[in-house]
């Protein structure tokens, strides 16, 4: 008997198909993580493309799961394992990758002004809307913005008007017939320029 290709093949069918199995359905999982994002962001072009090695990875593991031995619980877990880890992964890349809009609402009880003046200069389209609130005037300024740009706009919130309420919400489409979406730094207006290097 050949004691070393058994014990290869043993090695293979419980340590190293498992730790492919894992690996490979962290991939498959993200990608489907991925394009559900896309498809959400209206990205129609990238969505089939991630789908495609989406579904190519997922039919490779399952057929390394049908040809291994039926009692190989190890490559059960370890698809599980994957399904579970690869959930994860698809959620940390979509807040790494920061791609797509939202809408920010800044609800604020004291007078907006500064607020309102200091995003504009930074180059950020705004609507202002005077409204009443359960405790009296409110000022309610709407925002569409780049999602790498929430931080930002969240530090101009808390340094302006720190107990101000907003909310932030997915945007599927944006029309910018009316004006440039988001003002380029070079187009910024030179007190805003003055402004962050005071503010340094």
């Amino acid at each position: 008997m050949d004691f070393s290709a058994l014990w290869s093949a043993d090695v293979y069918a419980w340590c190293i198909l498992p730790v492919l199995i894992f690996l490979a359905r962290i991939l498959d999982v993200s990608l489907g993580t991925i394009r559900i994002i896309f498809i959400s962001r209206d990205l129609k072009y990238f969505a089939p493309f991630i789908g495609f090695f989406e579904v190519l990875i997922w039919l490779l593991v399952i057929r390394q799961i049908m040809l291994s031995e039926g009692n190989n619980v190890i490559c059960l877990i370890a698809y599980a394992a994957g399904f579970a880890s690869g959930t994860f992964v698809g959620m940390y890349l979509e807040n790494v990758l920061s791609f797509g809009r939202v809408l920010i609402r800044i609800i604020t009880r004291k007078e907006a002004g500064d607020l309102v003046e200091y995003l504009k200069e930074s180059g950020y389209g705004l609507t202002c809307v005077n409204a009443t609130g359960a405790t009296g005037p409110v000022k309610l300024v709407f925002s569409v913005v780049e999602r790498h740009d929430i931080p930002n706009i969240v530090s101009i919130i808390k340094r302006f008007n720190p107990n101000a309420f907003y909310t932030i919400e997915d945007v599927r489409f944006v029309s910018e017939n009316v004006l440039p979406f988001r003002i380029k730094e070079s187009r910024m207006p030179i007190s805003a320029l003055f402004q962050r290097r005071t503010a340094k």
